[in-house]
């Protein structure tokens, strides 16, 4: 896979985005290759492999079950794109608004072979930090 264009980001999107709402973190392993590589503000070092990143996926997901993500803008780059989202998180009774990039990049069967996620979790961090301790 070489160049992705925006159309076909948004495609992808369509499908890969909605499969990090819910507790289905099978379903959202279904996009990534065995050796994937994923990294995101709370595990910085990132995890490498689909075994290790279904662990992780199903804690995350386990404790986020009603997170909304969409794509703001697709950027092609090589092997896929610079996916710009928005998410909506649920932390008790808040709502936290993020804006952030990852980029996704493909494997020759499709799969995705890297996602690195980056936002400041600042605001988020506070309000889960604040949720746990009003519980």
């Amino acid at each position: 896979m070489n160049m992705m264009s925006k159309e076909q980001a948004k495609e992808f999107v369509s499908i890969w985005l909605p499969a990090w709402t819910g507790n289905d973190p099978e379903k959202l392993l279904a996009f990534y290759s065995e050796d994937a590589f994923y990294l995101d503000p709370t595990i910085p070092d990132g995890v490498k492999g689909k075994d290790k990143l279904r662990g992780y996926f199903n804690v995350l997901l386990k404790n986020n079950p009603a997170w909304v993500w969409t794509q703001i803008e697709g950027i092609p780059m090589e092997d896929g794109f610079l996916n710009k989202w928005h998410a909506l998180i649920p932390v008790g009774p808040v709502n936290i608004d993020c804006i952030g990039v990852c980029f996704v990049q493909f494997d020759s069967q499709g799969k995705i072979r890297r996602n690195e996620v980056y936002f400041d979790a600042t605001k988020l961090i506070a309000q889960i930090v604040k949720h746990n301790k009003e519980k």
